[in-house]
């Protein structure tokens, strides 16, 4: 499959077959994140991965809304993004280099997290991104340190369903040319 191709295959996946995901193939998705760049190469990325069937209820029904867990109810793994504060646009000093701050991990972390969502779909997965879930449930649940910000929780399983691409707008509506 081409990029476009696979561009155009990728959606945001609210239900999931109940069918098991190898650590193998997590693994695989985890190291095509690892591969997209980061502030001076710093790699501040880091992933929580619930497989097991104990885990998974726990993290769904008690650090998740309930809206979320309808969401991922069938999804095989959930996969916690975090990254290491203080170093992604800082200097050695800890002072931001740029106006962006803490914004700079969370920038190099949504790279990381878009090669993941790529990679699950070249191999067929489908994925949700989550964005409202509770920090300090997850923290303590996962054991996450303070110096880590969490920043999505993402579903991972085999489709269920194959949603229709959603309107996007024309690169006139998003983009200025001088």
């Amino acid at each position: 499959m081409d990029f476009t191709e696979l561009l155009n295959k990728r959606r945001s996946i609210r239900a999931f077959e109940p069918k098991p995901v190898s650590k193998e193939t997590v693994e695989e998705i985890i190291k095509a994140a690892g591969k997209a760049p980061s502030w001076k190469n710093s790699q501040t990325g880091r992933y929580y991965v619930v497989m097991s069937e104990t885990a998974l209820e726990e993290i769904k029904t008690e650090c998740l809304p309930p809206f979320n867990a309808k969401n991922c109810a069938d999804a095989q793994v959930l996969i916690v993004t975090t990254f290491v504060k203080g170093i992604a646009g800082f200097n050695g000093d800890g002072e931001p280099v740029n106006n962006l701050g803490e914004g700079w991990g969370a920038y190099d972390l949504g790279l990381q997290n878009e090669n993941l969502v790529l990679k699950a779909a070249e191999l067929g997965l489908g994925t949700l991104i989550m964005g409202i879930r509770d920090n300090v449930k997850l923290k303590e649940r996962l054991g996450i340190p303070e110096n880590e910000e969490v920043a999505a929780v993402i579903s991972l399983g085999y489709p269920a369903v194959s949603p229709s691409e959603p309107k996007r707008k024309e690169v006139s509506e998003i983009a200025k040319f001088f």
